[in-house]
């Protein structure tokens, strides 16, 4: 169990880390990403030579008998909402960090790089219920915040409902918001309201794994339990049958998963919790440039 003075320590150390990345990776990337997304309709003016002529105002243009070009800015703030899987299962990790560390360790530098850039950040955890909301914000303080609730909130209940948590944000936020989903996306049915979900917002799913879900070690007979159901099983990882099949399980789970994304507009990102996070939201973010 944490101590307080763990939990401030580790507070800080993820903000010093999530302020260095943003300020010498993320920032330029991070605008280019998400930034002009939104343009609002500002004002006309006369037409000037290079405007786009797409934008004529022919209405206004015929009134006063000479070309007008409507002008647009673009909408500078955003919202950056983050829903974070807290189900029993985010506790699993084998190598370097839980599940769990390594989505408050992105959940940090995401909400870091909203706040360098002025924006409002806010979040929901969940597992099968709502375990917190946390309404969206502007400023360092506020951000700490988050990172704290990250580190230290234990789900009450075990289980994953993402649909519960995908409609609970469109519930409570009018604004269209860039939303982040941070779960290993164990719950096997959340299409329906991801694709409302991403009518309405710009959503990108973050399938953060641990080897072992993908492949199991050749260490003879093995007792598991899953975290969220409790169910015990013995297996024997030593048959080539047994580890093929749950190999085959979890490919078939990540296939899945990009098709749901796929179908509903969104994009999905797969981070394993031994892999560099760093430079895969970076290629991410550069691609949308």
């Amino acid at each position: 169990m944490l101590t307080t003075a763990d939990i401030l320590k580790k507070v800080k150390e993820l903000e010093i880390k999530s302020k260095k990345l943003t300020r010498h990776l993320f920032t330029g990337e991070y605008h280019s990403a998400f930034k002009g997304k939104g343009m609002s309709f500002k004002e006309v003016r006369e037409y000037h030579p290079g405007d786009d002529v797409r934008f004529i105002d022919w209405n206004v243009s015929a009134r006063f008998n000479t070309p007008f070009s409507k002008m647009f800015e673009e909408e500078r703030e955003l919202t950056m909402m983050l829903l974070v899987d807290i189900s029993a299962s985010s506790l699993f990790g084998t190598v370097h960090a839980r599940k769990k560390d390594l989505v408050t360790e992105i959940g940090a530098v995401l909400s870091f790089s909203a706040i360098s850039n002025n924006d409002k950040v806010g979040a929901v955890l969940f597992s099968d219920g709502i375990e917190k909301y946390i309404p969206p914000k502007k400023g360092r303080d506020h951000g700490l915040f988050i990172v704290r609730e990250l580190l230290t909130l234990e789900g009450k209940r075990k289980g994953t409902d993402i649909t519960q948590a995908l409609r609970y944000l469109n519930n409570t936020t009018r604004q269209r918001c860039i939303v982040f989903v941070l779960s290993d996306f164990l719950d096997p049915a959340f299409s329906d309201a991801l694709r409302v979900a991403g009518k309405k917002h710009d959503v990108i799913g973050i399938k953060v794994y641990d080897p072992m879900d993908m492949k199991l070690p050749d260490i003879g007979i093995m007792e598991t339990e899953d975290a969220e159901t409790g169910k015990v099983l013995l297996i024997d990882t030593s048959d080539y049958f047994v580890r093929k099949t749950h190999e085959d399980a979890f490919f078939q789970h990540t296939e899945w998963c990009k098709q749901v994304f796929l179908r509903a507009g969104c994009d999905l990102l797969h981070i394993a919790t031994r892999e560099d996070y760093v430079k895969v939201l970076q290629k991410f973010f550069i691609g949308r440039s």
